[in-house]
């Protein structure tokens, strides 16, 4: 019932984990994709292979406005426009809060949300242009509960769910949605060194209802939805993807 045909999507952080699994997801379900990477050329290329003509790898470094501008005309130029964002790349890392610097206070603001916002801001000439669009977040629980000891990487995903809201107000004359996926614990290779310690990873399983860690294709279905017309009157929201594990909106 998901069809994207004709829709060419932008998805950042394509070449693992939840970007990479969006992107199988889109093309399966018809689009096509633009997406980035910064440092996984080979994943990127091999990705670009298996799903060739339908997807295009574009390294983009994401504290640079000037490559992500760049990377969404090059985008428009190479697919005849944009009709979906998904900016789902960004960095995860610890800082307790009397350790952590201004550097790295500024550099996860940088590629977490700033990135968000310019990547925004670039596509929606093309969108408004068509009158249409959807632009999917991808923030995190952390977002919306805080996360001691990662209060910096807590900070840049709760801009996002704000943004996330204010978009969805400023940009529904235009019929263009902004909505968030907010994943919880997620099975991927930026937790690899956490789920090392399988003790620890057993007491993280054992706070979910599910009773499981999400894997990457289990955010991926939601961002599929909200990308596609069944989510046509859902502009604003929150989705939540957690396993039930933390139950707020």
């Amino acid at each position: 019932m998901i069809n994207l045909k004709n829709k060419v999507a932008i998805i950042t952080g394509g070449s693992r984990g939840i970007g990479e699994a969006c992107v199988k997801y889109f093309t399966q379900a018809s689009g096509r994709v633009a997406f980035t990477y910064k440092n996984s050329v080979d994943r990127a290329k091999k990705l670009e292979s298996e799903l060739h003509g339908k997807v295009k790898a574009y390294r983009v470094d994401m504290e640079s406005e000037k490559e992500i501008f760049q990377m969404v005309e090059q985008t428009a130029e190479d697919f005849g426009g944009i009709d979906l964002l998904v900016h789902n790349a960004g960095i995860w890392n610890d800082g307790t809060i009397d350790r952590l610097t201004l550097d790295k206070w500024n550099e996860i603001i940088r590629i977490n949300l700033t990135s968000a916002f310019l990547f925004t801001k670039a596509v929606l000439p093309y969108m408004k242009k068509n009158n249409s669009g959807r632009i999917i977040l991808i923030s995190s629980t952390a977002g919306q509960r805080g996360e001691a000891y990662h209060s910096h990487y807590a900070a840049t995903k709760g801009g996002m769910i704000s943004f996330t809201k204010s978009l969805a107000v400023e940009l529904a004359r235009f019929n263009i949605t902004v909505n968030s996926v907010a994943p919880g614990w997620v099975d991927t290779e930026m937790n690899n060194e956490v789920f090392a310690d399988e003790k620890y990873k057993q007491e993280i399983i054992n706070t979910i209802p599910l009773g499981k860690i999400a894997t990457a294709e289990d955010i991926a279905g939601p961002v599929l939805f909200l990308a596609s017309d069944l989510a046509g009157h859902i502009n604003g929201e929150i989705l939540n993807v957690n396993g039930g594990s933390v139950l707020c909106g």
